[in-house]
């Protein structure tokens, strides 16, 4: 990153991306994620620190557990999937895309995975193009 951001504009970028993360570190324990309170897939406090493999549903595990260890050895750099899930108070389904990024320091030693969530289903009816100038 070029520059240098105060914790607080730090903290306030993360909580603003249109996309909600978690970090696991390089021992595969959850470090943070943002947008505790409007979360697609919520998690009491209590995860923080917690093996992220128990964290999961048992039928994808076994996932999880091949997408980090591609990560640690380095033939795998990112993992992208998507789901449709029930959301809002209607129970809509909506398109949930998942991405799994392998963290690496400037040497390429893995230092852990970032995982970004985002509700996609508004962005399925983009069509044309919207420029700046066309804003109200």
């Amino acid at each position: 990153m070029i520059g240098k951001l105060p914790k607080e504009v730090l903290e306030a970028v993360l909580e603003t991306m249109p996309v909600e993360f978690s970090v696991v570190d390089g021992n595969d324990k959850v470090l943070a994620w943002n947008k505790h309170e409007t979360r697609i897939f919520k998690r009491p406090g209590g995860v923080i620190g917690m093996d992220v493999h128990k964290c999961h549903p048992k039928k994808s595990v076994h996932r999880v557990e091949q997408i980090l260890r591609e990560m640690k050895e380095g033939t795998r750099d990112k993992a992208r999937f998507w789901i449709d899930l029930p959301i809002g108070p209607n129970g809509k389904k909506q398109k949930i895309l998942i991405e799994y990024y392998a963290l690496r320091d400037p040497d390429g030693k893995y230092l852990g995975c970032l995982e970004a969530t985002r509700n996609i289903e508004d962005l399925r009816s983009i069509t044309g193009e919207k420029r700046l100038i066309d804003q109200d």
